[in-house]
């Protein structure tokens, strides 16, 4: 036991059982803080230490400490229960305030630091994968089992792998497997899968615990024309015609798998508009049209019109990439 640790409780510490029951110990504050101060950090975009990764003489200072303190005790009086402080946060009135940023709190509070507003910001690049694999119905929900192979471009692994590796060809799988949840893919250290290293998912090289936070356009690159995700909003499209007759109730179709919520009439106006568009480009060429719903292993229903599913296909896909169902 280190002596910067050695009270007159802790003398007794000798090996690794009475170091771990210290370690939860109701005398010891910085497990719970620590712990919760990450799953603040995961709900809020940032943690009420900043620094998530080091609560160290070198690492930031809490901007609400009292709110750290309490939040560390209720956790430890709760049980340790983790799903108990979740609901305790998400349900608080500075979780379901507006995000809404005005003149006035972007000049107080620019970083959001002292919570003037809602969290803003886009989900990871495996919780947007999931979402689109949901929304689709294609997700498997299996659990457990080996790690699986989803799309990815031709050559990743081949340009890094060394001489004789295991690992130097890549090989999608087929069927489910290309539809498991993302925590499930298979993850080359030196050679991420390309679609989440583009959504900011941090390489395996190093330990990671706070991930970057940002919108590129490399990541509406991504949303907008990878295949899982042209085959998931194609998918989505697909039942929202065989579902609905009208076009209102197929809008609604899509937008309540993605926004959870019904279109306005204006925003209904809006997607119609871009619906007879997209027809009318689609029908002038139809060849475009059985490319865009050609992509992906699953094959297109060939019962419904190329032209009216590549339609549906890209409003459906322009859904998905809304700042609202991509924001946290």
């Amino acid at each position: 036991m280190p002596a910067a640790l050695a009270g007159e409780e802790t003398k007794a510490i000798d090996n690794r059982l009475e170091l771990g029951k210290w370690l939860v110990s109701p005398d010891n504050p910085l497990t719970a803080r620590v712990t919760i101060n990450r799953h603040w950090h995961y709900i809020f975009g940032r943690g009420i230490v900043e620094t998530t990764e080091d609560f160290g003489i070198m690492g930031s200072r809490p901007s609400h400490p009292e709110l750290l303190d309490w939040l560390a005790a209720e956790f430890v009086a709760s049980g340790w229960d983790i799903q108990h402080m979740l609901r305790l946060m998400i349900t608080s009135s500075t979780y379901r305030q507006s995000a809404t940023l005005t003149a006035e709190k972007k000049h107080i509070d620019p970083g959001n630091i002292y919570l003037s507003r809602a969290p803003r910001f886009r989900m990871h690049g495996e919780q947007l994968r999931d979402l689109a694999l949901r929304a689709s119905g294609l997700l498997v929900a299996e659990v457990g089992g080996a790690p699986v192979r989803p799309y990815q471009p031709e050559g990743v692994w081949e340009t890094l792998a060394m001489k004789g590796s295991n690992t130097k060809d890549y090989k999608p799988d087929s069927g489910q497997n290309l539809y498991r949840r993302s925590i499930y893919t298979i993850w080359k250290r030196t050679a991420a899968p390309p679609s989440m290293e583009l959504l900011n998912a941090p390489p395996r090289e190093v330990f990671c615990v706070r991930r970057e936070l940002t919108n590129t356009p490399l990541a509406a690159f991504v949303t907008m024309n990878d295949v899982q995700f042209v085959e998931a909003v194609r998918v989505l499209a697909t039942k929202a015609l065989k579902s609905e007759g009208e076009t209102s109730a197929r809008l609604d179709y899509i937008t309540m798998r993605l926004l959870a919520r019904e279109l306005e009439t204006d925003e209904k106006q809006l997607a119609t508009r871009t619906l007879d568009q997209a027809l009318e480009q689609f029908k002038a060429a139809p060849e475009d049209a059985a490319k865009l719903i050609g992509v992906g292993e699953k094959p297109a229903d060939t019962s419904l019109p190329a032209t009216e599913l590549a339609a549906w296909t890209l409003v459906a896909s322009q859904i998905l990439n809304l700042d609202e169902t991509l924001t946290k």
